[in-house]
């Protein structure tokens, strides 16, 4: 049975990127009848910041872990479970300061961990999450694309593609909704501006 994480960051219940996802899991639940679908909001329950406590935990050998530390580490062990077991997933992620919400960056920090999600080598780093696929759906109010004046500004591709890419996620897939600003002061409708979107949306999921 195939599972999807679907992940939501935007902290705005009416989000373009939360109607992006939630059209993405319409149609892969379509798509995959027998799928099972795992849904966290990340906006409403925000990962805690990692401190000096999780930090020893981590670099702690597993067998030697205190209760503390095995208390301190299990939210990041229950974000990790649910990136293992998935095979599929799909990230809802708005622009915010040309780069992620800070939601997201929690997240990512929680389950980034040597070890559990990546390891090192004598060949360097090697991703322990193989064989998942990725959608990455994001929201922007400019206009970031390759080849725009502005792409320059556009944090959110490279860092998630290279972050995913470390841990061992390397089919990424994103869909950017360029220019919502529109919507905001009403130059265009909220139905005609995402309509190509979404098309491209339900394609990546199908």
């Amino acid at each position: 049975m195939p599972t999807l994480l679907h992940l939501d960051s935007s902290p705005l219940e009416s989000s373009i990127s939360r109607e992006l996802t939630r059209e993405f899991v319409k149609t892969w639940k379509t798509a995959h009848p027998d799928g099972a679908v795992v849904y966290r909001d990340i906006a409403a329950h925000t990962p805690k910041p990692i401190d000096a406590a999780w930090i020893g935990a981590g670099f702690t050998p597993v067998d030697a872990r205190t209760p503390e530390q095995i208390a301190v580490l299990a939210p990041s062990e229950e974000l990790i479970a649910e990136l293992e077991n998935a095979d599929e997933y799909v990230f809802g992620v708005a622009m915010h300061n040309f780069s992620i919400p800070s939601s997201l960056k929690l997240w990512i920090d929680q389950i980034t961990r040597s070890g559990r999600t990546f390891s090192y080598g004598q060949d360097g780093p090697k991703g322990l999450l193989q064989g998942k696929k990725a959608a990455i759906l994001v929201a922007s109010g400019g206009v970031y694309e390759p080849g725009t004046p502005a792409s320059s500004f556009n944090f959110i591709d490279p860092y998630l593609k290279t972050i995913l890419g470390f841990l061992g996620v390397t089919d990424v897939k994103i869909v950017t909704a360029s220019g919502a600003a529109q919507v905001m002061m009403g130059t265009v409708d909220r139905e005609t501006f995402l309509k190509p979107t979404l098309e491209l949306v339900r394609s990546v999921a199908a």
